[in-house]
């Protein structure tokens, strides 16, 4: 079982400096869950002129070790996120590519963007997604080879329960592409997503673990 947390920061005028106060110690503590197996994968959430707004963090684990990594994480027990969101989360099974060596030099800047697409909450919602699913599938699986994509899945009302979104991350270095991406997906044009956000993001090369790679 995978929990995708989808944490806020503060929007004070003081919520840049706790970021930054926190920062050294954030890095240290993700470094070891990775390490250790606990997260599958860290990404910070900016806006589109490059300032904070969050982190996403996908723990792997039930409920008990999201809250215990969230219990430990520098950036909630600090105060830096004000806002936390944790849902089941299935990571789509697709030819990824390796991840870099963890010694990779960090980014300079945005490298990626990461896309959070809620399904629409009426009684057909999830008939929506089935029916254009392997549309969807056909579409990502070769950008997942091609390194398009850098991650997929989807959001889950409850462990093995319904499908009620997706997030992805994508190589779009603006929001101009990632939204250009989003809107030629079978999930848009076929109504699936009906409330989408778009956020820039650098990755940082950490000691993960492969994804579920199919």
């Amino acid at each position: 079982m995978t929990h995708a947390i989808l944490a806020w920061d503060g929007t004070d005028a003081e919520a840049p400096a706790r970021r930054a106060a926190a920062r050294a110690a954030h890095v240290a503590f993700i470094t070891a869950e990775a390490a250790a197996g606990r997260l599958l994968l860290g990404l910070p959430l900016h806006d589109e002129a490059g300032r904070s707004l969050g982190s996403l963090m996908l723990v792997a684990g039930d409920a008990a070790a999201k809250d215990a990594y969230l219990a430990a994480e520098p950036f909630a027990t600090s105060g830096v996120w004000r806002k936390v969101e944790a849902y089941p989360f299935g990571i789509a099974p697709l030819p990824y590519r390796p991840w870099p060596a963890p010694d990779a030099p960090a980014p300079g800047g945005r490298t990626h963007s990461v896309l959070i697409g809620w399904d629409g909450t009426d009684a057909a919602a999830l008939d929506r997604r089935m029916a254009v699913r392997p549309a969807h599938f056909a579409r990502v699986k070769p950008m997942a080879a091609d390194g398009t994509l850098l991650f997929g899945g989807a959001i889950l009302d409850a462990p093995g329960g319904r499908m009620i979104g997706s997030i992805a991350a994508t190589n779009h270095t603006s929001h101009a592409a990632a939204r250009a991406w989003v809107e030629a997906d079978p999930y848009f044009t076929g109504d699936v997503w009906r409330d989408i956000s778009v956020h820039a993001t650098a990755f940082r090369a950490l000691p993960y673990a492969p994804l579920p790679h199919g």
